[in-house]
């Protein structure tokens, strides 16, 4: 493991640092090999926002005092890695495709160690309405993962905000559990390991999640990314966001059926990232147009309420908007997604670290560093 350089509360010179990160199942490996890598650059984001397998990450990480946060990240990825130890030999590498299509079958028929078990007996022989009916697996084994690796105390003491996404069963709206989120002189409600259990509960895999009396489900189901919720609860903040995907949008054409299958989730889990970054470089042109429309009014008309509420909505976000993306590698599958064996997930993570290194090292990272007027957007590992 890499030795980490000590954190930097103000790393950069924007006034937040803000980790974003997607969901993708087993892909999430990869965020984990991310945050070692700007733990090793001296970085300590003080607000980190997830979905599904980025909201575990992401409660590992703000659940733990820095210099412990990426060993509970390892030890959480090689515990659920470890019913598929085997890393096999680059002599194998032929056959590597074939491992991981065995490796996936062996996870939905056994599970995953630490993370979630078959139900015994199956679901279809339950009772309408009982827990037992509503998934394939049972993830009692994670919320025992997640109760031991994660400080929820230090959550709660809101060092760093989390931002757990997730959907509300019955509404179909996206709710997101945060730890600062709050009515003005309301406390906020402590954050517990059903918020994670929610943010992850993918269906038909994994069941709802009742949180004060309603049913929750992944977070993925509506928006794959937190980059929106992070951006329309904070408009105009000072912030680098740092957004590690792990879905890539662009893509190579697909040569078989599996990578038809592959293909098509990325561009389905990848869609909204797109759409999310589109949308920010947008609505920032409006504010910049709208501001020197404003300019041009005599000054009589300046005082005028409906002007000043104009005036303030186009201050500028002063926002570097840094993108992680895991690219498709060259034995990768459809089933990408649920194969924990050891040797991806060691990929996985080496991929991540490695992207940031090149990142830090790129010329333009340090303009990535410094606050601008607008938004800035960069992907420097490609």
């Amino acid at each position: 493991m890499a030795k980490s350089a000590k954190p930097a509360p103000n790393w950069g010179k924007h006034d937040h640092t803000v980790l974003v990160l997607q969901g993708g199942g087993a892909l999430g490996a990869y965020q984990a090999g991310v945050y070692e890598g700007l733990a090793e650059a001296g970085a300590a984001p003080d607000w980190v926002a997830g979905v599904s397998i980025g909201a575990i990450n992401a409660a590992l990480i703000a659940g733990n005092a820095p210099e412990l946060r990426v060993a509970r990240l390892r030890e959480f990825w090689e515990r659920v890695s470890s019913g598929n130890p085997f890393v096999p030999p680059a002599t194998l590498d032929p056959v590597r495709p074939a491992f991981n299509r065995m490796n996936a079958a062996s996870v939905a028929i056994f599970g995953v160690p630490g993370f979630f078990v078959p139900r015994i007996p199956s679901p279809v022989f339950a009772p309408d309405g009982t827990k037992a009916a509503l998934s394939i697996y049972d993830t009692a084994p994670l919320k025992a993962t997640l109760t031991e690796l994660i400080d929820f105390d230090r959550i709660n003491r809101r060092e760093v905000r989390l931002s757990l996404g997730a959907v509300d069963v019955h509404t179909g709206n996206s709710v997101y559990f945060d730890n600062q989120q709050k009515p003005a002189g309301v406390e906020p409600k402590p954050l517990g390991v059903d918020h994670i259990l929610a943010s992850g509960a993918l269906p038909p895999g994994f069941p709802p999640v009742a949180i004060d009396g309603n049913l929750y489900w992944d977070g993925g189901i509506v928006s794959n990314t937190p980059l929106w919720y992070v951006l329309d609860d904070s408009p105009q903040m000072s912030a680098l966001i740092l957004q590690v995907d792990l879905f890539s949008a662009v893509g190579a054409p697909p040569e078989n059926l599996d990578q038809v299958l592959e293909r098509a989730k990325d561009i389905q889990y990848s869609s909204k990232t797109r759409f999310n970054s589109n949308r920010v470089k947008e609505l920032e042109e409006v504010r910049a147009a709208l501001g020197r429309v404003l300019q041009k009014l005599p000054p009589d008309l300046r005082s005028d309420p409906d002007v000043e509420r104009l005036a303030t909505a186009c201050k500028r976000a002063d926002v570097s908007l840094v993108h992680f993306i895991n690219r498709r590698y060259s034995h990768s599958a459809s089933s990408k997604d649920y194969e924990f064996s050891r040797a991806t997930v060691m990929e996985l993570w080496e991929a991540g670290l490695n992207d940031v290194r090149r990142t830090v090292a790129h010329p333009q990272w340090q303009d990535a560093k410094e606050p601008g007027s607008g938004i800035g957007v960069y992907d420097l590992a490609r």
